[in-house]
């Protein structure tokens, strides 16, 4: 290990670290293990500290701010309940492979163990939901610890990493700045080879009549967006993106075919049945998009992802690379042939407009598809969007369109409530010139309503969109469609006054009922750049359709037109 004459203390060491790695933001609530910490932290010229409100707030808005940079976040709690209130996001994190650091404080190497107040192993119970973690037992070993958790939290497919911090360790002193050589293989972190054959690869493809790529949040996680959209546009190949792939290509391309799964377009689901090949592009072939020997029945399966252990896992494929996703499509592309597809093409032009998303717009109630519908038009889609988890998610997945990466932030993996508005907020910070537009429920939407303070704390201009129907909208949906109307505690018989709630925090806010106050909700809502929050009333019997039940395949799709069929 490289050593200096000057002893620093390891809270001190720590701060430096941050600097050295670039960290300009990090999210946090103090305590009394992690204090000696946050006093050289106070010291810091180089990193903006975010007072939040809860610990978990301070996990999802490190997860905001990095997936809208594809930079790392930082978040900080201390020991105990402090601690154990990263235990959500941190899993989020890990499904949704999202680079985090959490810095957690501890007891005092010497009380661990012995039950100390606020002691917590918060080392063995994040083992399951983090890429690396440790637990720093003395000064001389925290430049190790660091340098191999930030390596590990952005190599490879990316994910949360923990460092648990006694105070002791704080306070002790250490001559140790950088570590000479680290405990973990290269390959840990390392950008891996391409392993396979690119030609072979692309043969397949150039030997298919009906293409079509299936395109993951690896896809953005590696950068690959220039390099996707040159594969669809030299093989004339529709693409369909999950979730966690919206704005890795553009939905507004001829060739974009939406988002497949659950409740994904009925044509891209359907061009997953007809297609005679699929390239799986940094996916997981998760069991919302995917049923076992049912998903692209007809087709040959390829399958190029950074993470070996998704090969063959839930699907079994034909073709297989193994590597970063934009290394692989550049070995590709050379091999890659156009061929006429027209038919094909044509057949994907039939599918969408027989089978378009659709809702009945009568009446005069708000119907959530087209209030954000309106909001996409107003904002020319160039906003960035965070939601909660619900059906208000799974409409914005399908009404607002994404055409760059990192504009989309949703749980999906984990779909954690309470992640929509603390990950506007962390995004905002990282994007401070965009529009960032935090899609939210009523239900959601309190399970992390005290960062509302954080807001108005920092004067930031998150923009809040409320979908109110005083029901789990999600749970009454199936409640209503699987479980004979038996809505079993998914109404609420109370909601807050989210107006004046809001109002409370110094935030300009507005509730609208009916479909003539759409046009002034969407101007009170967007007319400047500073904080806002819309309440959209909405009819509880609203749903989200398409839907594929569970447990069925894509040939169970139901669209809105086949209402009738789920009720029978």
């Amino acid at each position: 290990m490289t050593s200096t004459t000057e002893a620093i203390t390891g809270g001190r060491l720590m701060v430096e670290l941050l600097e050295e790695a670039g960290v300009e933001i990090v999210f946090g609530y103090p305590g009394g293990a992690i204090l000696p910490f946050y006093d050289e932290l106070y010291h810091s010229k180089k990193i903006k500290h975010i007072l939040v409100r809860h610990e978990q707030g301070a996990i999802h808005m490190a997860e905001g701010y990095a997936r809208s940079t594809g930079k790392l976040g930082v978040c900080i709690a201390t020991s105990g309940p402090g601690a154990t209130n990263l235990i959500t996001g941190l899993t989020d994190a890990k499904m949704d492979s999202v680079p985090i650091l959490a810095i957690t404080g501890q007891v005092a190497t010497d009380a661990i163990g012995t039950d100390a107040f606020q002691e917590a192993d918060i080392f063995g119970i994040t083992i399951p939901i983090t890429k690396y973690n440790a637990l720093i037992k003395k000064a001389d070993d925290l430049a190790r610890h660091f340098e191999e958790a930030i390596k590990i939290a952005m190599g490879g497919r990316p994910g949360p990493v923990l460092l648990d911090f006694p105070k002791d360790v704080q306070l002790g002193k250490t001559t140790v700045r950088k570590a000479q050589t680290l405990k973990i293989a290269p390959h840990h972190y390392e950008r891996p080879k391409v392993k396979g054959d690119p030609q072979e690869f692309a043969e397949a493809l150039n030997a298919a009549k009906r293409p079509l790529l299936y395109v993951g949040g690896g896809a953005i996680n590696s950068f690959a967006s220039a390099e996707i959209k040159a594969l669809a546009e030299k093989a004339n190949a529709p693409v369909t993106t999950t979730l966690m792939g919206l704005g890795a290509f553009p939905g507004t391309h001829p060739l974009s075919v939406g988002m497949l799964g659950m409740h994904g377009t009925a044509y891209a689901n359907k061009a997953v049945l007809e297609c005679d090949y699929i390239l799986n592009l940094g996916a997981r072939f998760d069991d919302r998009v995917a049923k076992y020997q049912d998903f692209a029945p007809n087709a040959v399966r390829a399958h190029i992802d950074i993470d070996a252990a998704e090969f063959n896992k839930r699907i079994n494929v034909d073709y297989i690379l193994h590597g970063d996703l934009k290394d692989a499509i550049r070995e590709i592309l050379p091999f890659v042939k156009g061929g006429d597809r027209g038919e094909w093409i044509q057949n994907i032009q039939t599918l969408k407009q027989n089978h378009p998303l659709d809702y009945d717009n009568s009446g005069e109630s708000i119907k959530p598809q087209d209030f954000l519908h309106r909001v996409y038009t107003k904002t020319k889609g160039e906003a960035i969007v965070s939601t909660d988890v619900g059906q208000h998610q799974m409409w914005a997945a399908q009404y607002y369109l994404f055409d760059k990466p990192n504009t989309w932030l949703t749980s999906g993996g984990l779909g954690t409530m309470g992640y929509g508005l603390p990950a506007a907020i962390g995004a905002k910070f990282g994007n401070p010139d965009k529009t960032v537009i935090c899609v939210t429920g009523d239900g959601s939407f309190q399970m992390c309503i005290q960062e509302l303070a954080t807001i108005a704390q920092s004067k930031l201009g998150v923009k809040i969109l409320l979908f109110n129907n005083n029901f789990l909208g999600m749970v009454r949906q199936w409640q209503e469609l699987f479980y004979e109307e038996r809505f079993s505690e998914s109404q609420w018989t109370y909601n807050p006054n989210f107006v004046k709630l809001a109002e409370a925090y110094g935030i300009p806010a507005m509730r609208i009922e009916k479909k003539s106050e759409i046009d002034k909700g969407v101007e009170f809502f967007l007319k400047d750049s500073g904080a806002a929050l819309i309440e959209v009333m909405i009819p509880a019997e609203e749903k989200v359709f398409p839907m594929i039940p569970a447990g069925k395949s894509q040939q169970d799709l139901i669209e809105f037109k086949d209402l009738g069929k789920l009720k029978k």
